[in-house]
């Protein structure tokens, strides 16, 4: 599936600008970005529910703009599951291959096929009103599948789960998707979703592509500091800087100075003077004893122990770093704590423009 300079406006609004997009054959894609960055948009207009502004879309080799959304060959789950009440599982399943005059043997044999596959097999005789989320959202996936669609289309269909269930299913979904082969575009603002799910995540924001790639090129090398900031949990930590090229380069936070890495001076020499510096929580050293030069002192705030790991909130000034530290570091509210930033764990990104530097 390829997307060629889609763009769609509501009125003064441009929700899909200028967008380019492939799907490869069988490939999982997962768009991403927060509420009303255009993913839900892309998708109803692959679906033909949104009329392009200007842009092609194909599906294989047939550019679709002018089909209706019944000629399209996709099949879309919605995060509301769209099941008809007042029908049987089997006969929500049998629905879309009816509307296709399907024959009623070929129906039936598909319907238990793909129930088999969802392990629903057991619940066709039921309405939706007596299923869980969980097998609701089956059913509504299973309805999709029947069609073997070329393409999949999915509006955040996990949403409405409760938390063990969703993880539950991301596994679940991932693994089907793999095992019946169908190209698939997913829409999600949970970047774990995302980034679990996904062979390649596509990154939106005010309806612009900002990078598309595999989750761990996406989180180690963002093309700018949304990027950066809207992958990672928690998130990653920025400070306004301004670059010192007097004396020893250095990055001016304000509240102190974090000198500019040996292995960067050359690159420094052309940046611009006012720089955004980040670093990611996990990258943080944290330190009780102010143990050698350039350590940072800051104030433990606050304390989140998650098990496995704690995150620390450190005052500096008007900046609050998080840090992720093992569950053993001994620390009391208000304790003075000093911190570094590994020289080759650290980002740069112009002030101006937002792109990556480093």
């Amino acid at each position: 599936m390829l997307i060629k300079q889609l763009t769609k406006r509501f009125g003064k609004v441009v929700a899909v600008n200028k967008l380019d997009l492939e799907a490869k054959d069988k490939e999982f894609v997962v768009l991403l970005g927060p509420s009303g960055c255009g993913k839900t948009t892309v998708l109803r207009c692959i679906a033909g529910l949104e009329t392009p502004d200007e842009g092609e879309i194909y599906i294989g080799d047939r550019l679709v703009n002018e089909l209706e959304p019944k000629e399209r060959d996709v099949a879309m789950v919605f995060q509301t599951y769209a099941l008809y009440p007042h029908m049987t599982v089997f006969q929500n399943l049998a629905f879309p291959l009816e509307n296709a005059k399907v024959p009623k043997t070929q129906i039936k044999e598909k319907v238990e096929e793909t129930a088999k596959l969802l392990r629903i097999e057991n619940l066709l005789n039921r309405r939706p009103k007596q299923l869980s989320g969980g097998q609701r959202q089956r059913v509504a996936l299973g309805r999709a599948m029947v069609r073997e669609p070329q393409v999949f289309l999915m509006d955040e269909p996990l949403s409405n789960l409760d938390a063990k269930l969703r993880v539950y299913m991301r596994a679940e979904l991932k693994k089907l998707q793999k095992d019946v082969g169908i190209t698939t575009i997913y829409v999600t603002h949970d970047q774990v979703e995302a980034m679990t799910m996904g062979d390649k995540v596509a990154i939106l924001n005010e309806g612009a592509l900002q990078q598309f790639g595999h989750a761990t090129q996406i989180y180690f090398n963002p093309v700018n500091a949304f990027v950066a900031g809207f992958i990672g949990t928690p998130p990653i930590n920025f400070f306004d800087c301004n670059l010192i090229k007097e004396g020893p380069y250095a990055f001016d936070a304000g509240q102190f100075k974090y000198p500019v890495p040996g292995y960067l001076l050359k690159k420094a020499e052309e940046w611009p003077s006012s720089l955004i510096l980040g670093v990611r929580p996990q990258d943080v050293v944290v330190h009780t004893k102010a143990r050698g030069k350039g350590l940072i002192k800051t104030k433990l705030e606050i304390d989140e122990p998650l098990g496995d790991r704690q995150v620390f909130d450190l005052r500096i000034g008007d900046y609050i770093v998080r840090a992720l530290v093992s569950p053993d570091f001994k620390a009391a509210l208000g304790d003075e704590l000093w911190i570094e930033f590994p020289s080759d764990k650290i980002y740069v990104f112009d002030k101006k423009t937002g792109q990556v530097l480093m």
